[in-house]
């Protein structure tokens, strides 16, 4: 990778998109977009009528087609797919990739299995042809999120995850409560010598149903951008035999569209609501 960092890159990212330095920004995430027809009614619900700010698409996922034909402009991005941790709910790779397949079909369930046997060559082909797909199906992509942060802290992925940001010029998700000393390299600095934009604060806490979480991170926002991710999903026998979490997703669903208290505070906390349209746009601004 070529680093590629340049003076305005050194100012703030709220700066960069055009507010004081001092203000606070906030994107709310819906992940796994594509992934059954209750994610698809319930994200799309949440951005056209709720207070979330994007989206990001699961290419290999059943429903993503489904997904595509539904899409309105909405600021989505792609939600790199290289496991499918559900019990009884299997789908693999777009390319022919041996290496992202578990021995059941289907990829890995979880990241550890996913490191042990994953070419890095077919990461990158398969990523690159996520993407691609996306783009084919119409989508204006603005950003990109690994699902289960599965290739941004492990060097060799990490790599891929670098070098498709910059092919695309996308922005990325990059957890800030993980030190580089944790991760055992600096991923944070290295995305942004490669010129690479990506919010100032995310918490990768994956606990099904966000709502005490959502509220305390609004409480505790501080300058700058900071995104809050959730997965809002109807209603619906199929997502409730998908994963006994989905108890939690219906309950986003009803926070980021109905609740009153959230939106409460979101306006005390003085934030800013804003999509990584935003921010991709800022980073092929230079």
């Amino acid at each position: 990778m070529t680093g590629t960092s340049s003076p305005r890159s050194q100012i703030g990212l709220a700066e960069r998109l055009g507010y004081p330095a001092d203000t606070k920004l906030l994107i709310i995430s819906c992940d796994d977009l594509g992934a059954c027809h209750a994610a698809n009614e319930g994200m799309y619900a949440a951005l056209r009528d709720g207070v979330a700010t994007c989206a990001s698409l699961m290419v290999p996922a059943p429903w993503a087609r489904h997904a595509a034909a539904h899409y309105d402009g909405d600021d989505v991005g792609v939600h790199l797919t290289l496991n499918c941790e559900h019990e009884n709910y299997r789908f693999g790779p777009i390319t022919h990739a041996p290496s992202l397949l578990s021995g059941e079909g289907g990829f890995p369930r979880d990241v550890p299995d996913l490191w042990e046997h994953a070419d890095p060559a077919e990461v990158l082909r398969e990523c690159r042809a996520q993407i691609e797909r996306a783009l084919a199906w119409g989508i204006d992509v603005t950003h990109l999120a690994p699902h289960l942060t599965s290739i941004t802290l492990r060097p060799e992925f990490f790599d891929v995850y670098m070098e498709l940001a910059v092919e695309f010029t996308l922005p990325v998700r990059l957890p800030s409560t993980i030190t580089a000393e944790q991760a055992g390299f600096p991923f944070r600095k290295l995305a942004a010598d490669e010129g690479v934009v990506f919010p100032d604060h995310f918490d990768h806490d994956w606990r099904a149903g966000s709502r005490d979480r959502v509220y305390q991170a609004v409480q505790s926002l501080h300058p700058g951008v900071t995104e809050i991710h959730v997965q809002p999903t109807i209603d619906s026998p199929e997502v409730r035999a998908l994963s006994p979490q989905a108890e939690g997703w219906i309950d986003d669903l009803a926070l980021v569209t109905t609740d009153h208290t959230l939106r409460e505070l979101i306006r005390d906390s003085g934030a800013v609501l804003v999509g990584y349209r935003a921010l991709r746009d800022a980073m092929r601004a230079g």
